[in-house]
């Protein structure tokens, strides 16, 4: 519905925007090595696949635009990720204490997107609860339409405003 620019939870969405885009340019050109770190090498495919994701949300969150169904995504996207690192945790994998760090940052990301996204919520609720502006006072132009014709026309226009000499037609 509404967009606020330059409130706090805007701010903290753009924040994640830019965030979601390194996560996911870090998950699609070291896919491999972030899977061998897990102990995760069969997941390699499905690391750059969300990374590919990361990236669309963070082009999401920073392009114009309600950023809250892009929010909305990056939670999604984290329930995914959790999933998924839950699977690497089995007593297989000797790099389970590195899963348990992973699933510690994603839980610390899922934390600032439910904030934000609350937040974004309660910026449009606000609004929504101020009356709209009151223009019945304006008068628009400045009289009626026969004495407003041609006033622009035969307004003075400052040197500042004029077109520059060396682009003024030559006849």
């Amino acid at each position: 519905m509404a967009y606020f620019v330059n409130s706090t939870a805007d701010t903290l969405a753009r924040g994640m925007g830019w965030f979601s885009i390194a996560l996911g340019t870090a998950e699609v050109v070291a896919g491999r090595s972030i899977a061998r770190w897990l102990g995760m090498e069969e997941h390699t495919t499905l690391i750059r696949a969300y990374g590919v994701r990361e990236i669309g949300a963070g082009i999401g969150l920073l392009s114009v635009g309600d950023p809250k169904p892009w929010m909305w995504g990056r939670i999604a996207g984290d329930a995914l990720d959790l999933g998924t690192l839950a699977a690497g945790l089995g007593r297989d994998n000797p790099r389970r204490d590195n899963v348990g760090i992973a699933m510690a940052a994603v839980l610390g990301a899922t934390a600032l997107d439910v904030a934000c996204t609350r937040m974004l919520h309660a910026d449009e609720a606000r609004h929504r609860a101020l009356p709209p502006p009151d223009y019945s006072d304006r008068v628009g132009l400045g009289g009626p339409p026969e004495k407003m014709r041609g006033a622009a026309r035969d307004a003075p226009i400052g040197e500042d405003m004029r077109t520059p000499k060396l682009m003024r037609p030559l006849a």
